[in-house]
């Protein structure tokens, strides 16, 4: 079950002004012992919601990586997400829908709201801090503000800073959006078509060349048009639109790209090695939208950092299907650390 809480206190933001009365959404499951030493967080990707037990069920249930009889786990919505947490469809202080004037903000300041949630709580420790994909860059983030007090951090999928390939992505993106004549409306329908295009764009840059090849080929050679794979984005794109919102989508691709975790911290090695939680970075072999060389990075700078690689087909999106794998290797980390 999702639920929201809104603080009476702003949040202030990096690239400057502020977000009055924040309202953050969240999920939790299982029970906080009582010295609060069995909290897992879990940071979610660009378009999940909160509902950790829903997108990464192969992860959750008993006996799992998150075991709800074993752990306290909670799974924050991101700042800008339609999922409830404060974003471009939530009502400005006039009461009007933010749109596209929702203020600029950086994944830092999710972290910073992730973490501001987690003192209301009363949470200052953290056993397991976890996340895939852009989950994996703020919960870099979350691990330099609450230092020694995150024990165990396992990424996937991530890189220390967002790079000129897939901000170029991100742009081509927010052009297909931009080129719907609605996105500057403040409805729930602006930028729908735009939106339609920038997913149907990004789908191949999520999945992969062996994935489309062995599930979109042609079974008839002599065909000139109405091509599977065609249909196959088509139809995504039109599932996202009925599940998402343009304004919210376009502030998320922005904040993504303001994501370096050496910002004010001189360089990536220094503000890496300010992490000291032991740290399991996982990276997927096909995966052409965050190279595994991108993980490779992280992992070699955090002190107590260890680096594997899932061999699959399914690309970046492999980090929410190779959910045995990701578990093997988690198993293989941990038995190394006895």
């Amino acid at each position: 079950m999702i639920e929201t809480i809104t603080f009476d206190t702003a949040l202030p933001l990096e690239m400057g002004g502020e977000l009055v009365a924040p309202t953050v959404a969240y999920s939790q499951f299982g029970t906080l012992n009582e010295d609060k030493s069995n909290v897992i967080v879990v940071c979610h990707a660009l378009t999940a919601n909160s509902d950790v037990s829903d997108w990464w069920n192969g992860l959750f249930g008993s006996g799992k990586l998150f075991d709800p009889d074993e752990y306290f786990i909670i799974c924050i919505n991101n700042l800008g997400s339609p999922y409830g947490t404060s974003s471009p469809k939530s009502e400005d202080p006039n009461g009007e829908r933010y749109g596209m004037d929702f203020p600029s903000y950086t994944l830092r300041d999710t972290a910073s709201l992730h973490r501001r949630f987690l003192s209301h709580l009363g949470i200052e420790k953290i056993h397991l801090l976890a996340g895939g994909s852009c989950g994996g860059n703020i919960a870099q983030e979350l691990a330099i503000m609450m230092g020694d007090q995150v024990n165990e951090m396992i990424i996937m999928c991530c890189s220390a800073y967002e790079t000129p390939w897939v901000i170029s992505i991100h742009e081509s993106q927010r052009m297909a959006i931009e080129a719907d004549n609605s996105l500057y409306e403040k409805t729930p329908e602006a930028g729908r078509k735009g939106l339609r295009g920038a997913r149907a764009f990004a789908l191949p840059f999520y999945r992969s060349h062996p994935s489309f090849k062995i599930r979109q080929s042609e079974d008839n050679t002599d065909k000139v048009d109405n091509f599977k794979a065609s249909s196959y984005v088509r139809y995504q794109g039109e599932k996202f639109i009925n599940r998402y919102d343009a304004h919210c989508y376009y502030k998320q691709l922005s904040a993504l790209d303001t994501h370096h975790i050496a910002r004010g911290r001189e360089t990536v090695e220094k503000a890496l090695a300010m992490i000291s939680a032991k740290t399991l970075v996982i990276g997927f072999s096909t995966d052409l939208l965050i190279p595994i060389i991108e993980q490779e990075i992280i992992a070699n700078h955090i002190p107590d950092g260890s680096f594997a690689v899932v061999e699959t087909q399914f690309g970046h999106d492999a980090f929410l299907i190779e959910t045995d794998a990701i578990q093997s290797q988690i198993n293989l980390w941990r038995n190394k650390k006895v």
